[in-house]
């Protein structure tokens, strides 16, 4: 048996991930109920961390991709790869994207931004994004049954659409051109 059938079937690495999870979604809970409207700030430096995390992944994973396609089914390599991937994708960006979308529409919300323009376009910017993060998870999904149908040069490409997203995203937060 795989470690990675090890890992998915005792689900540890998910398993703290969620735990980790909880306590950050419990402290900023308690830091909204504490704190009130001074809380903001907290929530928002805990929702850049988050989206930082997130991005690291969504950055590392599709990398890994690119050289994982290019490994032998079965070798060695392969399977460290998967178990690479698995942690990757369970214990940073799952619950990082998770965060970065539970405390974003909070920051939204007690703003007054959904009626704004480049709120709008950043939103779709971050579905897109949130889309790209399902593309990969399926495509993590693929490669731990060596069912990979996409060439390294693929995903040498899908490597580039978050970096894209990201920068569209950055630059309506911070400049908020409409």
């Amino acid at each position: 048996m795989t470690e990675i059938v090890k890992e998915r079937r005792l689900g540890s690495p998910a398993v703290r991930a969620f735990v980790a999870l909880g306590v950050t979604v419990a402290l900023t809970a308690a830091a909204i109920l504490v704190l009130g409207q001074a809380a903001y700030d907290w929530v928002k430096a805990v929702h850049v961390i988050a989206v930082i995390a997130w991005m690291a992944g969504m950055l590392y994973l599709p990398r890994l991709f690119v050289y994982h396609a290019n490994a032998v089914a079965g070798s060695e390599l392969s399977e460290t790869f998967k178990i690479m991937e698995y942690r990757l994708m369970t214990i940073i960006m799952n619950p990082a994207m998770i965060v970065a979308w539970v405390l974003g529409l909070w920051l939204a919300y007690q703003a007054g931004w959904f009626s704004s323009g480049w709120f709008h376009a950043k939103l779709a910017l971050v579905l897109a994004l949130s889309g790209m993060h399902g593309l990969l998870s399926v495509a993590s999904r693929r490669f731990a049954e060596d069912r990979n149908t996409k060439s390294s040069r693929y995903w040498r490409m899908m490597n580039e659409v978050p970096t894209v997203l990201m920068i569209g995203i950055v630059v309506l937060v911070i400049v908020k051109p409409f």
